[in-house]
């Protein structure tokens, strides 16, 4: 290694006190009780952070980066791959003569069994096929059936907020009205667990404060346990589902131009609306009202999932609307800075793709949180312009307000469908089946299907991972010592990842007679593994060095020298919020796995990199480390060349905690940890600890050419079986 400037003094003055010629005890590269310089180590980001979005110098790194983000959308949101669209069975009744505009009573399947709730709006008069809008309704009490009460108008009318007695007790029906009476469909839907749509109540999909033993097993469970995280099944994602399910039954109207399709929602309902315009291709003007920021992003449980807004925030995930037709709306509130903080940034990234008049600001900070008259004056001028409406009139005029009762769809005819428990469980139940069902259609049979098992199963990897290899450029070294010991030399140091302000404390151990080969060593207990209790290397990995073959030993997060008391981490830290919903904490920052992995991702890249260029990298993965290797393995391809990895039977499905270190969001879902082993086909494979290998897994090997080995010891002899296969590829 060549060496680099050292760290401090004292640092070597500790070291050359510590380090006896012998080398005793396994090495540390800080002094004691002082841990790496990581970024990791402050304090974790919640939905109450800065979230500041960076336009992009050009579109071609704007396309780039754009279908990145949308698959990782996708994949938060447990819709990557999407689930197969079944028949709506989509009832209208009790259709309401309004004079120049109906409102209709609406229910379909988004799911078999799961049901979308509305009122369909349809202006009269004229011919051909209207616009087609969505009305996602936010966190208003009762949603749909919204009422601010008889004293509303009074309340409101001073401020200009509002003009008329129907729209001040419900802004909600006002938008949908003038909507409608512009010549515009449009279908006002239920938020889960709101109005009409209860199968999943209330307080489960916005109220969620405590996990549920009785709804968390391995073949029971319902949302927010780990086992629903591991698959990434949410209340986010089924609302997103309904959203993209809504617009399928706008554009199968036989009055509704597919062409002219629009949402709008404030609060809950912008992010509804920003959520779909991010995934869905077919809108073609948006309006999210109140909730676009780089503040607050979403408070509610229905606004979080886990992996969604990792380095990434509000206003990105609403850029990816661009450059189709965008206006956003701001309050005092959380959004009360967006003319100075967001905004700006939003124009520039449409600038940039060639569509500056397409994105406009309506700041009305005099304003409390509303989508009140002034709010929806702008949407009438933007979808007037950008849906080709040519409306006669922009003003709203009064109407007669919906009651409860004439808007609820169920009745004797129409009997409301069952919810609870069970309900919910067997909806989680059909969706990981669909899954299933998907994923087993696209196994590898040949180098073909291989190649759209990693397109689908990859990716979906790369999203719950977070990361790929780094950039050799991201990666830095510094040396901290070097000495001798017997037929190897001993070099300790920091590698750090520069981009992510991530240290790591390392040690190298280098035959003499080197061979061009290097193990990276990924342990449970870091690098301390890799030494047995009098201070000298294990058995096996002294023979990888009588081999010629360099050792890398790592301290991944957490691990070693980043714990003071030298006791292996239990429980995950979590941000502040009680509720114990794991997307408070892991929809803002990855998993203490993830970060392992990312770590295991830079050494990797440091090695293959470096300036000796060994000919051979190879990884071995023992005492519980295997889903970290597995998972790195996945990332990496082909920057490995054989891997060893003792797996213990693990799976991320059979993690019982969200404060489990091995908790890996959608760690489940792309067929577990065989699917990890499954992507980096054909490069060679050593499993340990399994009966067989994993049929995905055997799949994609005889698919592409490629040999998984399976090892039959278990224990220390395990270790020493998996090093035996790395000698022998070394020979």
């Amino acid at each position: 290694m060549t060496p680099i400037p050292l760290r401090a003094t004292a640092l070597l003055i500790v070291l050359s006190c510590c380090l006896t010629p012998a080398f005793a005890a396994p090495p540390r590269v800080l002094p004691d009780g002082e841990t790496p310089n990581d970024s990791r180590l402050d304090p974790l980001k919640d939905l109450n952070g800065y979230f500041p979005f960076h336009p992009p110098l050009s579109k071609k790194e704007w396309n780039r980066r754009a279908a990145n983000l949308r698959r990782r959308v996708l994949v938060s949101q447990g819709l990557w791959p999407l689930p197969r669209k079944h028949p709506l069975k989509t009832v209208i009744h009790g259709k309401l003569d309004r004079g120049d505009y109906t409102v209709e009573k609406v229910y379909f399947e988004s799911l078999p069994g799961f049901y979308v709730t509305g009122s369909l709006y349809r202006p009269q008069g004229g011919n051909g096929k209207r616009p087609g809008v969505l009305s996602p309704h936010g966190h208003w009490s009762n949603g749909r059936f919204y009422d601010a009460g008889e004293g509303a108008l009074a309340k409101l009318k001073p401020s200009g907020a509002e003009q008329f007695d129907a729209a001040a007790r419900s802004h909600l029906q006002a938008r949908c009205v003038h909507l409608a009476r512009m010549g515009c469909v449009v279908f006002h839907y239920d938020m889960i667990g709101y109005a009409d749509c209860q199968q999943i109540s209330f307080q489960i999909a916005h109220r969620f404060a405590k996990q549920r033993s009785e709804m968390n097993s391995a073949t029971r469970w319902g949302l927010f346990s780990p086992q629903a995280e591991s698959r990434f099944q949410s209340v986010m994602g089924l609302q997103t589902y309904n959203s993209i399910r809504a617009l399928d039954f706008l554009e199968s109207l036989p009055d509704v131009d597919s062409k002219r399709l629009a949402v709008t929602g404030a609060s809950g309902g912008g992010t509804q609306t920003f959520m779909l315009c991010a995934v869905d291709p077919r809108p073609a003007a948006a309006l999210p009202a109140v909730m676009v920021s780089t503040a607050m992003q979403g408070g509610c449980t229905c606004e979080n999932a886990c992996g969604l807004r990792v380095a990434m925030g509000n206003v990105e995930l609403a850029a990816l609307f661009a450059p189709k037709p965008l206006c956003l709306t701001a309050a005092d509130d959380w959004t009360k800075e967006m003319e100075t903080k967001g905004f700006p940034e939003l124009r520039r990234h449409y600038e940039v793709l060639g569509a500056p008049d397409n994105v406009r600001l309506m700041a009305a900070v005099r304003f409390g949180h509303n989508y009140n008259a002034v709010s929806r004056q702008a949407l009438y001028e933007w979808f007037n312009e950008h849906l080709n409406l040519r409306a006669k009139s922009l003003d709203e005029r009064p109407f007669e307000r919906l009651t409860t009762d004439q808007m609820t769809v169920w009745d004797e005819q129409h009997p409301r469908p069952r919810g609870g428990d069970e309900f919910e469980v067997a909806l989680l139940q059909h969706w990981e089946q669909d899954s299933r069902k998907q994923l087993a259609a696209a196994a590898p049979r040949d180098a073909n299907s291989a190649r759209g098992y990693r397109e689908i199963v990859g990716g979906g990897i790369d999203a719950v991972i977070g990361r790929r290899l780094p950039r050799p450029a991201e990666v830095d070294y510094e040396q901290t010592d070097k000495g001798e010991v017997g037929n190897y030399v001993r070099i300790v140091g920091l590698l750090r990842n520069l981009t992510h302000q991530e240290e790591l404390p390392v040690v190298f151990l280098y035959p003499k007679a080197w061979e061009n080969r290097v193990v990276i060593w990924l342990d449970g207990r870091g690098k301390a593994g890799m030494y047995g209790d009098d201070g000298k290397p294990i058995p096996a990995v002294k023979k990888l060095l009588d081999q010629g073959v360099a050792v890398a030993g790592v301290d991944l997060f957490m691990q070693g020298e980043f714990l003071k008391d030298g006791k292996p981490v239990e429980r995950t830290r979590r941000v502040g919020n009680p509720r114990e919903a794991a997307a408070y904490s892991f929809g803002y920052n990855p998993t203490l796995f993830a970060r392992r992995v990312h770590d295991a991702l830079t050494a990797i890249a440091f090695v293959r990199a470096h300036e000796y260029t060994p000919e051979h990298v190879d990884i071995v993965v023992v005492n519980g480390a295997g889903p970290i290797g597995a998972a790195a393995r996945a990332q990496a391809r082909d920057a490995i060349d054989r891997a060893a990895i003792v797996t213990a039977k693990f799976r991320f499905a059979q993690v019982e905690s969200i404060h489990s270190p091995n908790f890996l969001p959608g760690g489940a879902k792309y067929d577990d940890l065989p699917g990890m082993l499954a992507v980096a086909a054909p490069s060679a494979v050593w499993i340990g600890g399994e009966d067989e290998v994993p049929h995905v897994t055997a799949a994609a090997y005889k698919a592409t050419g490629g040999k998984a080995s399976l090892g039959r010891e278990e224990g220390d002899k395990a270790i020493d079986e998996a090093v035996e296969w790395i000698v022998a590829g070394a020979q």
